[in-house]
């Protein structure tokens, strides 16, 4: 009976150890090796590794390692990899093997698939193989994209670089360069071209887990790990990620379009597809066992924003990617980009899923046809895939932890090497200690200071900065000559007050002007830096224009000196304000305010109303309000400048909303009002037809107010372009008590002109404008009605301000963007209102904008 009890475990054991020796007999030996890039020497992650014989299959790993079970006797192998040539290996199975594999890089295998396309008759869609294949890729996107899990769950390590690409190596050793010597002496090289040499400047890591849920749809990505290179206040290191991942966006083949350099590439997966690329069948292969079938492709017209390169498609009846390898062509109307190489690869899972395991994607730009530049790349990795398991709905709800502790930037150099997917390169490896030893280096630090006076306008001056520069010397009509002179403290001073100031002198009025602001950061950031967080006080006692709204530009600036017509009508203000900003991690702010504001006329603006049937002269205008404002901006990304945020677009809205309440009788105020004004901003994109971007706004202002407390429309008398401004409007043209408007622009991207055979070699782009404003004035606010109301300004013996009638104000032009790659001329027509007095019905305007 005692033996009886341990039968059911002496039989499992049996069987186990049977089993063992089935495997052992069937399969006497297990190969182990290395796959490894013949010319970098670098493991190569994801490279296949076949035995026909036994059709069985592997792949390596991220340090290129991988084990592969073999019979007795001669082996046959294929080790294989998109963008290398495929190597057959023969030999026989000793007791203990281990292989070196060595790849040779195929650096003109994509460019020889789209260029050797050639075809003796003409290309059809009908009956077209290659075409019915892609229309059966494009019915089974939905079951094959990551969305289709009901749950998954996975690990994400991204890395991304800049590296100096394609310097003198002579140079470099020149005597202005030595004391950065240290940076260039471990470079690294582009795959398959040992000739071009890359020097990392600029580096960052992030580790991640993620979820996804189907029904219903939500995703959360909690940072678990995350480091970058540190420049110090030279540059905006998280605005430099930001760009970084604008640039190269999460690139789902599944997707009609891709993002990349802030425009969108159509798929060679999209839905329209075949109306705008050529497709074409290549050999069919077997990688992990699996079938798969090479599709080629190539763009229609090569000046378009397309792809051309090669799938790998299943032929297991989910007609799924298993591979992608694409570029560009060097027709493509895209600035200063000279190459782009994207590849990726996808797995498939226990049921029969394919999930992307990689992608890779990097491009080297340029301002120069010599070459020289900077090459950028992104590398992200997938792993630890579970879609079997529901996921807790407070994970979705939970806080990330990678924007609250600070432990997610301090890992050490340990963990680092322990859970990255690859091994950094020499050059990647030195990086984050180079840049460091840079930050500290005294010549380093004279350039900075350089670079920030040209860039951002202000010179370091120990623990205060002076400027901005350009607003140094200027010229107006009122003071002629302006010489200003100004500052502010940096973190040096203090990293919780914070001080600005300026004073100017205008020659022809004699009269000093002056600003002063005091400011307290409860986050210890300055007022200018993300996310803001302060209150600040301010007193100012200058001259400005009403309803001047310039873009990137300084009001009293040496350029904004320069104006077309008589830009005649200014104001003296004495404006204290105190100010309340609240920055949310979520980008939604809000803030409060109070304003006490004198103004006085300047220039031909007059302040005369009529008192007992005789003209009277105001002196000032005073005013006392309380302000509240709300902004959301979704998905919001920008670059922090020491100046201005430069925001990168995006396809989410921007919603600004903001209430303003007028109170007679605080501080001296002179009138009770409230105005309310309400501001919407979205970009559509529209995939090879370029992009929209439309702009709806309107205010209501109630109360019985003179002509400068109303709504002044903003005009632009500059010959610079202003998209939010109206370019053939004068100053104070037009006021207004409630308005509407849209403003809309559509950029082509060269989509006619890359049909035209001229234009298509300048890379010039098309853009139309449009600007449509409706608005009125309520007979209380009407100085013909009321003659106590201050009445309209005159220019020259005429009436030089107006009120919005029933007939809307519109202006439309054309503009030639991307001339000499950085210019736009826009020439631009008024339709409306054209019996007003100086006024101009057509006008050309400039803008000088860098985009890719």
């Amino acid at each position: 009976m005692n033996n009886m009890k341990y039968f059911p475990a002496k039989i499992l054991s049996l069987l186990f150890i049977l089993f063992c020796s089935v495997k052992v007999l069937g399969q006497a030996h297990v190969l182990s090796g290395t796959v490894n890039n013949a010319t970098t020497h670098e493991p190569l992650r994801n490279a296949s590794i076949y035995n026909k014989a036994a059709n069985e299959g592997a792949r390596t790993d991220s340090l290129g390692r991988f084990e592969i079970p073999v019979g007795t006797g001669k082996i046959s192998l294929v080790v294989s990899m998109i963008g290398y040539a495929p190597k057959r290996i023969s030999t026989h199975s000793p007791d203990s093997l281990r292989l070196v594999v060595d790849l040779m890089p195929e650096v003109k295998q994509l460019d020889e698939v789209v260029i050797t396309n050639k075809r003796t008759t003409k290309y059809r869609n009908k009956n077209n193989p290659a075409v019915e294949l892609i229309r059966k890729v494009i019915a089974n996107k939905e079951s094959n994209r990551p969305e289709a899990f009901d749950y998954a769950t996975y690990e994400e390590y991204e890395k991304a670089e800049i590296s100096l690409w394609n310097l003198d190596p002579k140079k470099l050793s020149k005597r202005m360069l030595r004391p950065y010597s240290f940076l260039f002496n471990h470079p690294d090289t582009l795959a398959g071209d040992d000739t071009s040499l890359l020097y990392p400047v600029y580096m960052e890591e992030k580790l991640s887990e993620n979820y996804l849920q189907k029904k219903p749809a939500r995703t959360k990505q909690i940072v678990t790990a995350e480091k970058r290179v540190d420049y110090g206040d030279l540059v905006d290191t998280k605005g430099v990620s930001d760009y970084m991942n604008t640039l190269f966006s999460d690139i789902d083949i599944y997707d009609n379009n891709i993002m990349l350099f802030t425009n969108q590439f159509l798929s060679p997966i999209s839905n329209v597809s075949p109306t705008f690329y050529e497709f074409s069948l290549g050999e069919t292969v077997v990688s992990n066992g699996e079938k798969l079938i090479r599709l080629n492709f190539i763009p229609r017209n090569p000046d378009d924003l397309l792809f051309r390169g090669v799938l790998f498609i299943t032929l297991d009846g989910n007609y799924a990617v298993e591979k992608v390898s694409m570029t560009i062509s060097k027709k493509i109307n895209l600035n200063f980009v000279k190459n782009l190489h994207i590849h990726q690869e996808f797995e498939k899972t226990s049921d029969d899923h394919y999930y992307r395991v990689s992608s890779d994607a990097s491009a080297d730009f340029s301002f120069s046809a010599k070459g020289k530049g900077i090459h950028g790349r992104k590398l992200v990795s997938y792993s630890h895939l579970v879609t079997s398991q529901p996921i807790a709905d407070d994970v979705f709800s939970q806080a990330d932890p990678g924007k609250n502790a600070s432990d997610t930037l301090s890992k050490p150099d340990s963990f680092w090497n322990e859970h990255r997917y690859e091994p950094l390169s020499a050059g990647e490896s030195r990086v984050y200690a180079n840049i460091d030893s840079l930050r500290h280096l005294r010549t380093f630090v004279r350039t900075k200071d350089l670079l920030n006076l040209v860039l951002a306008g202000y010179k370091s001056a120990g623990k205060f900065e002076i400027g901005p520069a350009n607003t140094f010397y200027s010229f107006n009509p009122v003071e002629g000559l302006r010489l200003s002179f100004g500052g502010r403290s940096t973190p040096a001073f203090s990293k919780r007050i914070y001080l600005d100031g300026y004073g100017a002198y205008g020659f022809a009025d004699q009269r000093w002007k002056y600003n002063l602001g005091l400011a307290y950061s409860f986050n210890k950031l300055s007022d200018y830096g993300y996310p803001l967080h302060y209150i600040k006080a301010n007193f100012m006692h200058d001259l400005q224009i009403p309803g001047q709204n310039l873009q990137f530009v300084q009001a009293n600036g040496f350029l904004s000196s320069f104006k077309r017509g008589d830009a005649d009508k200014w104001l003296y203000n004495d404006i204290f304000r105190i100010d309340y900003i609240h920055e949310l991690p979520n980008h939604l702010s809000y803030g409060f305010g109070l304003k006490y504001w004198v103004q006085q006329p300047a220039g031909d603006i007059q302040y005369i109303r009529t008192k007992d049937d005789l003209p009277d002269t105001v002196g000032s205008i005073v005013t006392s309000q309380f302000s509240a404002q709300i902004r959301w901006a979704p998905h919001e990304k920008f670059y922090q400048g020491r100046v201005y945020r430069v925001p990168f677009p995006n396809r989410y809205p921007i919603f600004n909303l903001q209430y303003i309440a007028g109170i007679k009788g605080l501080f001296g105020g002179n009138y009770s009002y409230q105005d309310i004004n309400l501001n919407i901003f979205k970009r559509f994109y529209l995939s090879t037809f370029g992009y929209t971007d439309v702009n709806l706004f309107g205010a209501y202002i109630g109360g019985k107010l003179p002509f400068p407390l109303l709504g002044i429309l903003p005009a632009n008398q500059t010959y610079g372009y202003q998209p939010n401004s109206y370019n053939l409007m004068n100053f104070l043209e037009f006021v207004s008590d409630h308005y509407a408007g849209i403003n809309a622009e559509h950029h082509f991207n060269g989509f006619i002109f890359n049909k035209v055979p001229f234009l298509k070699k300048l890379k010039w782009r098309e853009i139309i404008t449009g600007k449509i404003l409706y608005g009125g004035l309520r007979a209380e606010n009407n100085p013909a009605e009321h003659p106590s109301l201050l009445k309209f300004p005159v220019t020259n013996g005429q009436v030089s301000t107006f009120a919005l009638g029933s007939q809307p104000y519109i202006e439309g032009g054309f503009a030639i963007g991307n001339i000499f790659k950085f210019l736009r001329v826009d020439a631009i027509e008024r339709f409306s209102y054209l019996n007003h007095p100086m006024v101009p019905r057509y006008g050309i305007r400039f803008l000088f904008i860098f985009d890719y």
